[in-house]
């Protein structure tokens, strides 16, 4: 029996609303026979949902989803297979969650000296509830009713135009070593993306130099044309091939799991 895969799903430990329980159980439901939880920069809630996951009968493959750097864009490298508990790993998560945490509280900084209603000291003090989703700093302004929802911060907010952008993250050579350290492979998320790069014809052409595994070819942005590009490219260079719905529990609209529907015989880990 050929079974289902979302090998990018978030939980709580990063910018997901689900524990890892309510991952597994909405895996459950979907019809998931293996899965994958790839937080942004943490491990913490894969533990938790491979033991879950493996009372429910279904394979959770140990992930995450890491920041990394080049030519002015935060590209997200997905690792498979890691060991959790690997020292150096742990390290470069610290890291780059340092990277931003800093960056979120500068931001509040350059909204006060723009002359919003907002401080750097109520921010530190204010209680943020992972199980909304999302960060501290959006939801920050969403109480105060200075923001709508994500696609407001990042449309408005968080823009280049006062100063605001991604950290510099540690580059994309030192994040492959790192998950290759682990002992995982490291393949390029969404790499359609216009957010996190320059669309999916300029990722090729440079990213595909890089000494990435693979890449995920099926993800809930990318077009019937961009997955079927993306699997030739996997194909004909001999990289591995991964798929999932990016879903962010209940934070981000239109990320359902298990969609797109992905079969096991369409990926390729190994």
């Amino acid at each position: 029996m050929r079974r289902r895969v979302d090998l990018h799903i978030h939980t709580l430990a990063s910018d997901g609303s689900w524990t890892p329980e309510e991952a597994v159980r909405a895996a459950v439901r979907a019809g998931l026979g293996i899965m994958a939880v790839t937080d942004h920069d943490s491990v913490a809630s894969v533990a938790a949902a491979r033991e879950l996951a493996k009372e429910a009968g279904i394979e959770c493959i140990p992930g995450v989803e890491m920041c990394s750097t080049f030519r002015g864009h935060c590209f997200h490298i997905l690792g498979y297979g890691i060991d959790v508990e690997n020292a150096r790993l742990l390290e470069h998560l610290d890291h780059n969650t340092r990277l931003l945490d800093e960056t979120d509280e500068a931001a509040i900084g350059i909204l006060a000296r723009e002359g919003w209603p907002v401080s750097v000291e109520e921010y530190r003090a204010y209680r943020y509830d992972p199980a909304r989703g999302g960060f501290k700093a959006l939801f920050y302004l969403v109480d105060k009713g200075l923001c709508r929802d994500v696609k407001d911060f990042f449309a408005r907010i968080f823009v280049k135009e006062r100063g605001l952008d991604f950290p510099v993250f540690p580059g994309i050579e030192e994040t492959v070593a790192t998950i290759h350290g682990a002992g995982g492979r490291a393949l390029l998320a969404h790499p359609a993306s216009h957010f996190h790069g320059p669309g999916l014809a300029a990722t090729l052409k440079t990213i595909g130099k890089k000494p990435l595994d693979g890449f995920e070819c099926y993800h809930t942005a990318h077009s019937a044309e961009d997955t079927a590009a993306l699997t030739a490219y996997c194909r004909e260079h001999h990289k591995l091939i991964s798929g999932g719905s990016d879903c962010h529990g209940r934070f981000v609209d239109g990320r359902i799991i298990g969609r797109p529907v992905i079969y096991e015989d369409e990926i390729r880990l190994h």
